[in-house]
């Protein structure tokens, strides 16, 4: 009898292990929460048209999300120092939107949809909504029940990275240079706090800036105080989503200094050159990419939790 049982003892350990380790899919909630998109969609749709600047902010959250320790919603928790690191304070916005559609899909579906997905469908959605590209989301994800201030603080890139660093930063997600200069034409839309490009408009022999540009920025954003004054990200086109951001480049007028290095004599002068003239190249390499992103790290079958509150673990 020593043998069946060994057999269903490691078939038992084989299907935990499955559950825990599940994939993502895309008909992840067919059944379960049939509804999911569309209410997200209308939520997204209403804060949108009411802060055009919002559909920017849920895809800088998602990426601020899947950096850390994976798309895991860990960024959404109070809790747990993450929402105070560095790249993040004063600065993350979105929390609410959020808040709005997962009181929504609690509502419809009680304890069915992560958080962590619930932000991968926000950020599809607010690109969309500003005239980008969208694709199907994977879905399956589940939340974490911590945050880290130290992790967030270590593997998000500064505004002043140079590309060797964005580089490596990216590769340690497993993003390739491709991935990198693709996401990073998200910087098509948003805008920056007048505190994070200051240095780079003030001090222009050294920064790659062209001279007319950084005047005019600094109309905006003084030598001293209006550290919250906003410009934005894409001097051409800041409401919609195109390669306007990749011709800024070409003509050294990046608002960060980490934005001029994928176009400064290096490896990713080339694809630059190319997304600006050829808007579906970018449009496919950033959905790739994003799709890409969203499977880094996920919390799958029986790991993490489906928060009840976006911003609380589950007591």
């Amino acid at each position: 009898m020593a043998g069946p049982a060994l057999v269903h003892c490691l078939l038992a350990v084989s299907l935990l292990s499955a559950v825990a380790h599940a994939e993502l899919s895309t008909s992840f909630y067919a059944r379960s929460c049939p509804s999911l998109e569309n209410t997200v969609w209308a939520v997204m749709k209403e804060a949108v048209v009411k802060d055009r600047r919002m559909g920017a902010s849920l895809l800088r959250l998602f990426f601020h999300d899947c950096f850390v320790q994976g798309c895991d919603g860990s960024v959404l928790l109070d809790a747990g120092g993450e929402k105070a690191a560095g790249p993040n304070a004063n600065s993350l916005r979105g929390f609410e939107v959020i808040d709005t559609i997962k009181a929504r899909v609690e509502a419809r579906c009680p304890g069915v949809v992560s958080c962590a997905d619930i932000l991968a469908l926000a950020a599809r959605d607010g690109t969309f909504l500003l005239h980008g590209p969208t694709w199907a989301v994977q879905l399956g994800r589940r939340d974490s029940t911590t945050a880290s201030q130290s992790l967030a603080n270590n593997n998000l890139p500064s505004v002043n990275s140079s590309l060797a660093t964005l580089l490596s930063m990216f590769a340690r997600q497993g993003l390739s240079p491709t991935d990198m200069t693709a996401l990073s034409g998200a910087h098509t839309i948003g805008q920056a706090r007048c505190t994070t490009f200051r240095d780079r408009i003030y001090h222009t022999s050294n920064s790659n800036i062209d001279a007319a540009f950084a005047r005019r920025q600094q109309r905006t954003c003084p030598l001293a105080g209006g550290d919250n004054n906003l410009a934005p990200l894409d001097v051409q086109t800041p409401r919609a989503f195109d390669t306007a951001y990749y011709q800024n480049l070409m003509a050294h007028r990046g608002l960060f200094r980490s934005d001029q290095e994928l176009f400064n004599g290096g490896s990713q002068d080339a694809l630059v050159r190319q997304y600006s003239a050829n808007p579906a190249l970018f449009r496919s390499d950033f959905v790739k990419a994003m799709v890409k992103m969203g499977n880094i790290n996920p919390l799958t079958g029986t790991a993490g939790q489906i928060r009840r509150n976006c911003r609380f673990v589950n007591s």
